[in-house]
């Protein structure tokens, strides 16, 4: 199936692409990695202004609706600019306030569709951390039939991208709502976030193979462009169809969530295991045709490479999609369903 952004669309994605080059990410990543948040805080706001996370508020709650076609044109501009920071999390929050409803969502869903505020969130069955939780107004966290607002950041990991900051979030906090309609409204926002995701991953993917082309067409080897060898063009080939298999059922998956289908938790699973394997494997080539200048930390290239795997992983590791996927319906543990 062929799927095509209406006009609309297309002019959304190139007024994200022209504020985020603009806004030159690399640095605000490195800052971000450094525990300066200042620049990414500036930059969450233009996000804000452009709309980006309003796409997940209903309108009751001053945003424009829940559009995930939107919402993946946006973070696959994201993913491509390498946006720092809990970008998902918010939106999976938004999606769980909104579900949940109450007096929370009545606090905490203006604020975020306007960028007045940011949050992350940590579900029982994703890992036991939230994604930068130093640098929210809320750390949301859902344990069982439990949404509670967390005390603090808690205890940070490392991760394999230093601009992807873990923290296990500290116990107890607030309570804010329990009860099956809590249970019912994790699994959405989990799958919410597992689709916006996938969608990063693309982006991800697709900056970094053409940094790679633009690269081998000006490398030379015995005064030949290397992008001129065969195998090279046989594995920017094969990045590229893994890619473009991608994005159809990333919008798949969007009309699966826009529609309620009942098996949208299957559709956004294929996804995100095919956009994630999809931008690892940009990654890989990207690090392969660049030699040893790629494992430079210096090189702006290093951002994208770190991020490919760790989104990969995020929200739903290849095992539990590929699971969920088999299964078409609700799955074993660990799943996107989970």
């Amino acid at each position: 199936m062929r799927f095509l952004l209406d006009d609309e669309q297309r002019e959304f994605a190139r007024s994200l692409d022209a504020m985020l080059t603009a806004s030159d990410t690399p640095s605000v990543v490195r800052a971000w990695a450094a525990g300066d948040h200042g620049p990414g805080t500036a930059l969450w706001a233009r996000l804000a202004g452009a709309g980006v996370f309003a796409l997940a508020v209903p309108e009751a709650y001053e945003g424009v609706g829940q559009l995930p076609v939107e919402l993946a044109v946006a973070f696959t501009e994201l993913g491509r600019h390498v946006v720092p920071g809990p970008v998902v999390e918010t939106v999976a929050a938004a999606v769980l306030l909104a579900d949940v409803g109450g007096p929370a969502a009545e606090e905490w869903l203006p604020r975020l569709a306007s960028g007045a505020a940011s949050a992350t969130l940590r579900v029982a069955g994703y890992g036991p951390y939230a994604l930068d939780a130093d640098a929210v107004d809320a750390v949301f966290t859902v344990t069982g039939d439990e949404l509670r607002l967390a005390p603090g950041p808690g205890e940070l990991s490392l991760s394999s991208d230093p601009a992807r900051r873990l923290l296990r979030p500290e116990p107890g906090g607030e309570l804010l709502a329990s009860g099956a309609r809590v249970a019912q409204a994790a699994v959405r926002a989990a799958r919410w976030a597992a689709f916006a995701t996938a969608a990063q991953a693309l982006g991800t993917g697709e900056a970094l193979l053409r940094t790679t082309v633009a690269y081998v067409g000006q490398r030379t080897q015995f005064g030949t462009a290397i992008g001129s060898f065969q195998a090279v063009k046989h594995r920017l080939a094969d990045t590229l169809i893994g890619l473009e298999f991608a994005r159809p059922l990333l919008y798949g998956a969007a009309l699966a969530l826009a529609g309620g289908a009942p098996d949208a938790g299957a559709a956004v699973a294929a996804a995100k295991v095919t956009a994630g394997e999809a931008g690892y494997a940009a990654a890989r080539t990207a690090l392969q045709l660049h030699g040893a200048v790629g494992y430079t930390q210096e090189l702006d290239l290093s951002l994208w490479l770190r991020k490919a795997r760790p989104l990969r992983d995020a929200w739903g590791t290849p095992g539990a999609c590929r699971a969920r996927v088999l299964a078409d319906g609700p799955a074993a543990s660990g799943d996107l369903a989970h």
